[in-house]
């Protein structure tokens, strides 16, 4: 890969799925290389713990091949990189909401709600518990955006963080329309152009990985 080119290590409809949005938002030229999560490796055979230590996605690699990890650190890379795309406001205000918004998302959803609710693994009574945090959490989005179309004024890297993991209610057996206006902001932004293509695609890759696993299990 050339040094000019950002490469995403993403897997379909994992979190990563926040920085391929926020790349076609922003415009940005990149490479998306797939990882197996369940193998920890690419395509090539390359052991994915050498580039992320945990073995998590997303990863990027920037056009100085500096390995970055983690979604809040990440997306703010990306919105720094193509600041015309406005994906990041630059006041200190603001961008103290921002990081309140990331942090919100990563800290009490992405980890606190569902991880737990995706792990196939965690026993029913951690489950049980997990969903005893839902209601507060979720009411928190509601307020939210009772008032505005977005976390922020326009549409943020936040934005694209937070539509990513709404995409796991369905499978977590969340029912969004409890919270009619979280609803709508998750209904509008799926119409959204950058949103709309990374889901398709990464949709279509998913549903390849799943077929590919089911034969591996026969």
């Amino acid at each position: 890969m050339e040094n000019s080119i950002i490469n995403l290590y993403f897997a379909p409809l994992a979190c990563s799925l926040a920085t391929r949005i926020a790349l076609y938002e922003s415009g940005i030229d990149a490479q998306y290389t797939y990882v197996d999560l369940k193998a920890k490796r690419l395509a090539d055979g390359t052991d994915f713990f050498q580039i992320s230590p945990l073995g998590q996605v997303p990863a990027l690699q920037t056009q100085d091949n500096l390995i970055l990890t983690e979604n809040a650190a990440i997306l703010q890379y990306v919105a720094d990189h193509a600041s015309k795309a406005a994906l990041a406001p630059t006041t200190v205000v603001q961008r103290s909401q921002l990081h309140q918004w990331l942090s919100f998302i990563g800290t009490e959803l992405h980890k606190a709600v569902f991880v737990p609710l995706l792990d196939p693994n965690a026993p029913e009574a951690v489950k049980a518990y997990t969903r005893e945090k839902i209601a507060r959490r979720f009411e928190v989005l509601q307020s939210r955006f009772s008032g505005q179309e977005f976390l922020l004024d326009c549409f943020t890297i936040a934005d694209a963080y937070l539509v990513t993991v709404l995409n796991w209610a369905k499978p977590c057996n969340i029912d969004l329309t409890q919270w009619s206006a979280i609803h709508k902001y998750y209904r509008r932004l799926l119409k959204r152009e950058s949103v709309a293509k990374a889901v398709k695609e990464e949709w279509s890759l998913y549903q390849e990985e799943q077929a590919r696993y089911a034969t591996l299990v026969k």
